[in-house]
């Protein structure tokens, strides 16, 4: 469920970078190279109005799903516990781990002593 709404956050990003370079701004922007006359099917002002509605839809859209996905993950982190923890028992264990190897354990003699 993650995975394919991290899919559809990532094309509603895009799109939405796309929409916003559309728009027509004080440079022209990219909705300058349409070309042609004012006689289209849609007006400039009516584009406009239309790409200022979409980018509003989708930024909604795109704030939605950054915050489903943020408590989803999070209820992944709670099961698990805080990560200062986990590294302050990882490195006490550790700790433990090497205060066992490092005991010196008792000479065996590699020959017998009498015969």
């Amino acid at each position: 469920m993650q995975t394919v709404l991290l899919v559809i956050h990532i094309i509603i990003a895009l799109t939405l970078i796309i929409i916003i370079l559309l728009q027509r701004s004080e440079g022209g922007a990219l909705s300058g190279l349409g070309g042609g006359g004012g006689g289209g099917l849609i007006s400039r002002r009516s584009a406009g109005n239309l790409l200022t509605r979409t980018t509003a839809t989708l930024g909604t859209c795109f704030m939605l799903t950054s915050i489903v996905l943020a408590l989803m993950s999070r209820e992944g982190i709670e099961d698990k516990g805080s990560i200062l923890d986990k590294t302050v028992i990882e490195s006490s264990e550790s700790a433990k781990d090497a205060d066992m190897k490092n005991k010196q354990l008792p000479a065996e003699p590699s020959a017998p002593l009498s015969e």
